[in-house]
């Protein structure tokens, strides 16, 4: 038997455990501000929705309920600027991760293929393409890139790490490269409305893609803007003929959203309130927490948008940590996300009130 976990990386967080009990040794308790895990309340309407479902005896399906494929499209062409979203165009995910993970396996990408994502990238898009045994190719620019046997292409715009945000028009120029050269493009836009000094915008409206979905999808999640990590709820959409296909695969491995867990996802979806007030908790936690690093002699870089800063003393990353864990703040090594992070560190604003408060008083 061989040993696919051979073909990965070492998982990052690990190294991190040294520093976190540093951290945890703090008189007043650790400021964990290292994953971008949500901290507050599941929103009334949601869990509601949740339990008013949860008498669910038979299996769901791989594609959804109708009110859900209904709640995802609408939400498409409400929020994105996307036209006509047909119930052929969306499939909800059992979170987004293992979308991005599995994803150059059910497309049956494999040894001779290449998986682009940019040079400083969430993990995952790596993870995915060596899974499928494919080759995992950095860009600055992907229209740069050799297009020969390349078959995926991930965007992520707001970004994870930096919180930088592509604009239309350069969205428009890839979106149209990748079609000139048969290239799957995967835009991951899970961040796309906690944008801060930027707009973002989805490939999937209708100035990007001139309202065709050949070629392109996108991927979202309600784990950030719902608070619904735990419950593990996302969902992709656009061309039909890829999502049509990722359906056949999925049914064949049972990959559903539970049942309760669909119904909590239309409350989520058709209920714009709730993210405006979580919106607004993560703009005062991001001020102060900006405000006190810039203060403390950090630079920040990018950071338009998500639920990071992207930080950086000029000095190599794992002694910022270090030196922050010292303080009781626990924050994620820069090289997490590619060599050309090794000088910054991201700052996560996934921390309750309190927590971001004692971490501006020890920075201050």
């Amino acid at each position: 038997m061989s040993a696919v976990s051979s073909r990965l990386p070492v998982f990052p967080w690990d190294k991190l455990e040294p520093y976190k009990k540093t951290a945890a040794a703090h008189p007043d308790g650790i400021v964990d501000l290292s994953v971008g895990t949500p901290v507050d309340p599941v929103p009334e309407l949601v869990r509601r929705a949740l339990v008013e479902a949860a008498d669910s005896p038979g299996y769901p399906t791989v594609w959804g309920t109708a009110a859900l494929r209904d709640a995802i499209a609408g939400w498409c062409e409400r929020r994105l600027g996307a036209r006509a979203v047909a119930h052929t165009e969306v499939l909800p995910v059992v979170g987004s991760k293992e979308l991005v993970a599995w994803l150059p396996t059910q497309l049956g990408l494999g040894p001779g293929d290449r998986v682009a994502y940019p040079r400083l990238a969430y993990p995952t898009y790596e993870v995915g393409a060596r899974l499928a045994g494919a080759t995992p190719v950095v860009y600055d620019d992907p229209t740069e890139l050799d297009p020969a046997g390349l078959k995926l292409l991930w965007l992520n715009s707001p970004s994870n790490p930096t919180g930088r945000v592509l604009g239309k028009d350069e969205l428009t120029r890839i979106v149209a490269w990748a079609r000139e050269h048969g290239v799957l493009l995967l835009s991951d836009e899970c961040y796309l409305e906690l944008g801060w000094e930027a707009d973002p915008v989805s490939v999937l409206h209708e100035d990007v893609c001139g309202g065709s979905y050949e070629g392109i999808v996108a991927v979202h999640s309600l784990s950030k803007r719902s608070n619904l990590a735990g419950y593990r709820a996302a969902f992709v959409a656009g061309d039909a003929a890829v999502l049509g296909e990722l359906l056949q695969i999925r049914k064949h491995g049972g990959m559903m959203v539970p049942a309760p867990v669909q119904a909590a996802t239309v409350a989520a979806l058709g209920d714009d309130a709730h993210v405006r007030e979580q919106r607004a908790r993560y703009a005062e936690r991001r001020t102060a927490l900006r405000t006190a690093l810039v203060s403390h002699g950090f630079r920040i870089e990018h950071s338009e948008a998500s639920l990071y800063l992207w930080a950086t003393r000029d000095e190599p990353c794992w002694d910022t940590v270090g030196y922050l864990a010292e303080l009781g703040v626990l924050v994620a090594p820069g090289d997490f996300y590619g060599v050309a992070g090794e000088r910054f560190v991201r700052v996560a604003l996934t921390a309750t009130d309190e927590r971001v408060a004692a971490a501006v008083k020890r920075l201050g």
